[in-house]
């Protein structure tokens, strides 16, 4: 499935039949003659580099949503087969489920495993205090529900979700995902408080608005980029109001970040 999802984001790339740890340098460099995406080198150095460093034996670990995240599940199967790694693995969404199940993985859930070792997840962007934007995917509530759960939350990301500020590269806006009956009064409330415009998100291949795995619907806000936030303030105030059930913004919660570069290399954040 992997190898179809790389040749999908670009026909005619020619796939290794096989990923090694040994592609990537001590500094989390990638050398390749032949796999000329940059960006997809970058997701993956920083996916095996993060994994390498935080996936350890009889452990517990969430995984994420997203394309940065196929990566993660590839090399944690990997190490689980050659290094004999005993895991459970707890997924944040349909995606994630899929994932560790084609991999073979040990499936756990909240349920039996309520407390995780750490959570590896990607971000749509991650700002210079380790604030993240999820949810682009749609995936935002089950990620933050497992990322809570964590000991660690690990983000994977590459060179262009780095962001001094949030807004600076994501132009997509912070997701919100409501309750269907009240996206309405959310969106008017939203934006009287703190300006922007807040759009409800439309499905592809699909009439009719994006329904989340939660059976909720998705506003994307276009907030003010021209000032500066308390998103932690701001977040909270949001998560207030009736009909909210959780926002893309992801405050104090992260404890590490990993962007891959354009050249192979992985620079490191830490709150």
């Amino acid at each position: 499935m992997w190898r179809q999802f790389l040749r999908s984001l670009s026909p005619g790339v020619i796939v290794p039949q096989r990923w090694s740890a040994s592609n990537c340098l001590s500094n989390g460099a990638f050398f390749s003659t032949r796999f000329t995406m940059s960006l997809e080198e970058a997701k993956r150095c920083a996916a095996y580099k993060a994994v390498d460093e935080y996936v350890k034996d009889n452990t517990v670990v969430g995984v994420g949503s997203g394309s940065t995240v196929v990566y993660a599940v590839h090399r944690i199967a990997e190490r689980v087969k050659s290094v004999g790694l005993k895991l459970v693995c707890v997924p944040t969404s349909f995606q994630a489920r899929q994932l560790i199940i084609e991999h073979g993985l040990t499936l756990g859930d909240l349920e039996c495993n309520p407390r995780l070792d750490c959570a590896i997840d990607g971000a749509d962007e991650v700002d210079a205090k380790m604030v993240l934007i999820k949810g682009g995917g749609g995936c935002l509530l089950q990620e933050k529900i497992v990322a809570s759960c964590a000991d660690r939350l690990v983000v994977i990301a590459d060179y262009t979700k780095d962001s001094v500020k949030l807004g600076q590269q994501y132009r997509k806006g912070i997701p919100i995902e409501v309750a269907p009956m009240a996206y309405v009064p959310i969106k008017n409330k939203v934006e009287a408080r703190f300006g922007g415009n807040l759009k409800l998100r439309m499905a592809v291949a699909k009439a009719g608005p994006v329904v989340t795995d939660n059976g909720n619907f998705i506003l994307d806000w276009s907030f003010p980029d021209d000032k500066e936030h308390d998103w932690d303030a701001v977040n909270r105030e949001i998560m207030m109001l009736p009909g909210v059930v959780d926002t893309g913004l992801f405050v104090g919660m992260a404890t590490k970040a990993y962007f891959g570069q354009k050249d192979g290399t992985v620079t490191e954040r830490t709150v």
